[in-house]
């Protein structure tokens, strides 16, 4: 199966920025390391189509937000509770979860990184990345 990529374009300028895909995050260093966990969970997992969107300047809900696809129900709840043990397995604490139990769209809110994790037509038919890349 495919591996977890991170995909990332800067705007060249404001005019383009509207139409822009997301960008890649400049996260801190606790950030960072937690990041750099749950992108390396996701690749284990055999997650697909991995984006990284930097929230920064957009809301106050995070920093980073992280979107990904499970190729079935199972896939999705194996893909997030891997991700939940890496980072509990890392120090973090204070982990959200929801959505196991329907298996269409699982978010891991750590505070500072939310991932989204979806099956293949939910993602489409949200469209979650174009939502926060203007």
């Amino acid at each position: 199966m495919a591996k977890a990529t991170v995909k990332a374009k800067a705007p060249a300028s404001k005019a383009s920025a509207a139409k822009s895909k997301p960008t890649a995050a400049k996260p801190k260093a606790a950030e960072s390391k937690w990041l750099k966990t749950i992108l390396h969970s996701l690749n284990e997992m055999k997650a697909e189509d991995t984006v990284v969107i930097d929230l920064s300047d957009k809301s106050s809900i995070g920093e980073t937000m992280v979107v990904t696809t499970g190729r079935s129900n199972v896939h999705l709840a194996s893909i997030a509770d891997r991700v939940v043990k890496d980072l509990k397995a890392s120090g973090m604490t204070g982990i959200a979860v929801e959505g196991l139990r329907q298996g269409d769209w699982v978010v891991i809110d750590t505070g500072s990184v939310l991932v989204h994790v979806f099956r293949p037509e939910v993602r489409s038919f949200y469209g979650i990345e174009s939502m926060w890349s203007a």
